[in-house]
């Protein structure tokens, strides 16, 4: 009422209202002085309205604080319980949490969005035909989320239940495509059945390699790691002067191609296998992308501008992000220097191989030009 005696004063005398319109005028006038001296008050949402406020006042004239519910879209605002329990942690005195490595974060960066899918697409095989770098690089896609390392699910792991398969997944959202590679698979008698139990619609990506090619980068790999391996004519051939393969030695079988794919056709049709080229993936990995990216209903993002020929390692590496003072080279096992095979043992291979290839060539519609 202070504030309406200055206003009643200025009035004439004949003009003054009556009781009932003096005491509307003095309710407004009131009003007015009250916003202008408490502009920080609350806010006030209609009575009808679910959405929590997103301002609040903790008394006049301090600073109004966004509560953490209205950064979020409001599909992604957490209710109930959840919400209740975000608002409770929230700490006045500062908005930022201390990340393991003492730097401030954001709680935005503390929030987890999406959910733990089972794979939309796996790549299957094979070992040494450059299933890391399908990989690497086709992550790069923001629609593409991928385990980090090979779960070996359905081949070694498979009583642990799709439950555990699962928790090893990342977190996507709706429209991103959940990827893992494990290349033992496409190897494994088991693994299409199961792979097909879980879904029918899975789609499977096999990076397929000159066999003999693929054959001595493997034992390159196995000898790096156990120095007194027999040498590989040893282990090729049972009988190297008569050109008996062994074909019960692991690095042999892998590349009979034909064979492991007749497993495969039992449970899925070839459409939805896509083979990779790899050795078109060293020449062109931008175009064997745009095939994977096609093959997988994707728009086609990942492109030559992403990728550099290294001459150091032989193999193309993604180009440097901006954020980033380096760019992304696949590890030091990728591209290595392979060890020296005896000429003849490589064309005694070769004729090993080629009905093999010739099958492999029919059966997917593809010719490899392996010879």
């Amino acid at each position: 009422m202070a504030c309406v005696l200055p206003f009643s004063r200025l009035l004439p005398f004949s003009h003054r209202l009556r009781g009932t319109s003096i005491c509307l005028l003095s309710l407004f006038l009131t009003y007015l002085c009250y916003c202008v001296l408490f502009p920080d008050s609350t806010v006030m949402l209609k009575s009808g309205d679910p959405t929590p406020s997103c301002q609040r006042a903790d008394g006049a004239k301090r600073r109004l604080q966004k509560s953490l519910p209205c950064l979020l879209p409001l599909d992604a605002r957490a209710s109930g319980a959840e919400a209740s329990r975000l608002r409770t942690d929230q700490r006045p005195s500062s908005n930022l949490h201390i990340v393991s490595n003492g730097t401030p974060s954001s709680p935005m960066s503390n929030l987890k969005f999406g959910n733990k899918k089972l794979p939309n697409a796996i790549i299957v095989g094979v070992k040494k035909g450059g299933t890391r770098a399908v990989l690497e690089f086709i992550r790069i896609h923001p629609d593409v989320r991928a385990a980090g390392t090979e779960t070996h699910f359905f081949d070694r792991n498979y009583d642990r239940g799709l439950e555990w398969y699962r928790g090893l997944m990342p977190r996507t959202l709706e429209s991103q495509i959940t990827m893992e590679k494990t290349p033992s698979y496409f190897v494994t008698k088991e693994t299409p059945q199961r792979i097909s139990a879980m879904s029918q619609d899975t789609k499977l990506i096999v990076v397929v390699r000159d066999p003999v090619t693929r054959a001595i980068s493997d034992y390159t790999q196995t000898l790096s790691k156990t120095p007194d391996l027999p040498s590989f004519q040893e282990l090729a051939f049972r009988n190297q002067s008569l050109g008996i393969v062994d074909m019960s030695w692991n690095a042999i079988r892998i590349g009979l191609y034909a064979l492991h794919l007749e497993n495969w056709l039992r449970y899925f049709p070839l459409a939805q296998i896509h083979f990779v080229s790899g050795e078109r993936l060293i020449t062109d990995p931008a175009g064997e992308l745009a095939r994977v990216q096609d093959f997988l209903g994707l728009k086609r993002i990942v492109t030559d501008k992403h990728f550099y020929f290294n001459r150091t390692k032989g193999f193309p590496c993604l180009k440097k992000p901006e954020s980033s003072g380096s760019p992304r080279c696949l590890g030091k096992s990728k591209g290595r220097t392979h060890v020296q095979i005896d000429r003849d043992a490589i064309e005694q291979l070769r004729d090993f191989y080629r009905p093999y290839n010739v099958r492999f060539y029919e059966m997917v519609g593809h010719d490899f030009k392996w010879e």
